[in-house]
């Protein structure tokens, strides 16, 4: 478990992890020569019961709060650190505050420099101390005073910290490991190395990695872990990775490491802004901001939800637009600072970490859209998440987007079907609404094809998959569902409305029978393409292709139904005699020419009727002769 201190600046934060780990957090030349922290320390100690706690040890000066937010975003537990010959400091408040928006509930009160005070005092400082975390995460902290010069009360401190650690949930291995990076250096002999608090899986050495937002691959050569080099580094961990084929300098405070296609990194996240009830003034919108996740620090703008801003004290739907892409999950928290002067506002949980647009400020959706999100429901998230991919297979819903793993999941949009509120596609989940967005598309784009080409029976399949732009797959899935529902019909290679039904007017239907006459009376030597179109225009011919009455061989030969079909057994029964057939055979047999002969031919070697050997033509196959044209 990762314990972090918080205090006001000279309140004995390093003293007190010196004197209970024995190493000095203060790690930099200046640290030492001024005797102020200005980065985050490490360290860590076995405690009395066998475990181990981590320490990160965080800058109190109002000026480092910076460098204490890269810290305290990897906190499992907090001591905060209290000088009782001074009591609480504005440091104090507000880095309570920040521990209070992180939503770290487990924590222990050190009362340092006991020795400097009498015990009457000591009483007061106690008593303010709990007055001040009362209505925060810390209410109720144990308080201990304690003296890192004397020793006195660290047998007691470190009891406590054994009782913490005890009462803090283990951390989950879901799978997705994710390392903040607070510290990244160059070791002889080794190379880079980085440092963080991994959360959410393992890393094992070996691994292939990903290095976020840059998406620079890597590999762990080794691990570390409470500076022991292990195989496999547990999430809750302080860990080292060596990592080969990057430079120190390819990494900054605030990158992620992980596994790759784990993450995808945003810059633009939907949450809910808590404003704290000492906030200066309001957090308007469109305001500067600057947001502080894991140990990234990154500018953004702040997009008020439904109003104009957030009161001190209120809790308000909010979207963050960065000035550079972060690594997020549903439910993390972050912290908000303005940047000037520089003070902590607020902060937030996060709702949405890859919405799909910037969403209207004062749209009803919009603000049902944040209340469903705040809500925390299972179905409700994984709904929205939803309506980011759709349509999408279920594992396309990675469990960032929504903070649920598998099953929670997958019973979320069983639950969804059940009630109406998803649609599934096959393979394939959509929502509702996006269901009857993408139907009325499909409807819309199938009545206008109708009414621009009223005597063709349906429109190309692939032209409408292309207007709906959707995968194959999903395309295939979209035409059963709504076949399904009765408003589509698909015959291969065309989809039509089911209303849909090609009517000649009088003089096209008698234009059309001229024709077919035409074709009757010669039907070895019939009128060409070009002849057709002339006589009845090109809507109709395509009509009468579509319905089977003529019959397109190639190139500009037309024939009509009856005399393909005899032209085609014909064709068949002389193979079955003779096993071949040539393009004069079939010129003699029908008295035709040479030029319709070889477009037959070549048309029953496109239908794999017959196939071509030099100059003659034979059977296929032994089911050839059952294929159709």
């Amino acid at each position: 478990m990762v314990i972090g201190t918080a205090g006001h600046v000279d309140h004995g934060k390093s003293a007190l992890v010196r004197a209970l780990t024995g190493t000095d957090p203060d790690r930099l030349a200046e640290e030492k020569a001024r005797g102020l922290t200005i980065d985050l320390g490490f360290a860590w100690t076995e405690l009395p019961d066998g475990g181990v706690a981590s320490f990160v040890d965080v800058p109190g000066h109002e000026d480092f709060v910076r460098n204490m937010l890269a810290g305290a975003g990897g906190m499992d537990a907090v001591l905060l650190v209290v000088a009782a010959d001074e009591g609480p400091m504005p440091q104090t408040r507000e880095h309570t505050s920040i521990v209070d928006l992180l939503g770290i509930a487990h924590g222990v009160v050190a009362l340092t420099k006991m020795d400097l005070v009498d015990d009457e005092w000591l009483a007061l400082v106690q008593q303010e101390v709990v007055e001040g975390l009362a209505g925060t995460a810390l209410a109720g902290a144990a308080i201990v005073p304690v003296s890192a010069t004397r020793g006195d009360g660290l047998g007691a401190l470190r009891e406590e910290l054994a009782r913490l650690i005890r009462s803090v949930p283990p951390a989950q291995d879901r799978g997705r490991p994710r390392m903040a990076v607070d510290r990244a250096f160059t070791l002889a002999g080794f190379g880079t190395v980085v440092t963080g608090t991994l959360r959410d899986g393992s890393l094992l050495a070996g691994d292939t990695l990903e290095l976020l937002p840059t998406g620079l691959r890597c590999r762990a050569r080794s691990v570390q872990s409470h500076g022991r080099a292990v195989e496999r580094a547990l999430p809750g961990r302080r860990t080292a990775v060596n990592l080969a084929g990057l430079a120190a300098s390819d990494v900054r405070r605030g990158d992620v490491v992980t596994r790759p296609e784990q993450y995808v990194p945003t810059r633009l996240i939907d949450l809910a802004l808590r404003v704290l009830p000492d906030a200066p003034a309001p957090v308007r919108h469109d305001a500067q901001a600057v947001v502080f996740h894991g140990a990234a620090e990154v500018p953004a703008h702040v997009r008020v939800i439904g109003a104009r801003s957030i009161l001190p004290g209120d809790t308000g739907p909010a979207q963050l637009r960065l000035a550079r892409p972060i690594v997020v999950c549903a439910g993390d928290r972050l912290v908000i600072r303005q940047p000037s002067p520089a003070r902590t506002i607020g902060g937030g949980v996060v709702l949405c970490p890859h919405p799909r647009s910037r969403w209207r400020r004062h749209r009803a959706p919009t603000a049902r859209r944040f209340s469903e999100l705040a809500s925390g429901r299972a179905t409700h998230v994984t709904w929205h998440a939803l309506a980011q991919h759709e349509p999408c297979p279920a594992e396309r819903l990675r469990p960032c987007d929504t903070g649920l793993e598998a099953d929670r999941r997958a019973a979320a949009l069983d639950e969804l079907v059940r009630s109406g509120r998803a649609v599934r596609l096959g393979a394939l989940w959509i929502t509702d609404s996006g269901w009857a967005s993408l139907a009325d598309r499909a409807r819309a784009a199938l009545a206008a094809y109708h009414e621009t080409h009223p005597l063709r029976s349906g429109m190309a399949a692939e032209e409408l998959r292309a207007r709906l732009a959707l995968a194959p797959e999903a395309f295939a899935a979209v035409c059963a569902r709504a076949a399904d529902e009765g408003w589509l019909l698909r015959d291969g290679a065309s989809v039509r409305a089911r209303e849909h039904g090609v009517e000649l007017s009088a003089e096209q239907q008698a234009a059309a029978d001229r024709l077919l006459a035409r074709y009757k009376a010669a039907p070895f030597r019939p009128p060409s393409a070009k002849e057709a179109e002339a006589a009845v225009g090109p809507a109709v011919l395509t009509s009468l292709l579509e319905r089977g009455d003529l019959v397109a061989v190639g190139g500009d030969v037309l024939f009509d139904r009856a005399t393909y079909d005899a032209l085609r057994q014909a064709v068949l029964q002389h193979l079955r005699s003779a096993g071949r057939i040539t393009v004069a055979d079939v010129r003699d047999r029908f008295d035709t020419s040479r030029r319709y002969a070889l477009a037959l031919l070549e048309h029953l070697d496109r239908t794999r009727l017959t196939r071509r050997t030099g100059d003659v033509h034979v059977l296929a196959g032994p089911a050839a002769a059952d294929n159709g044209p």
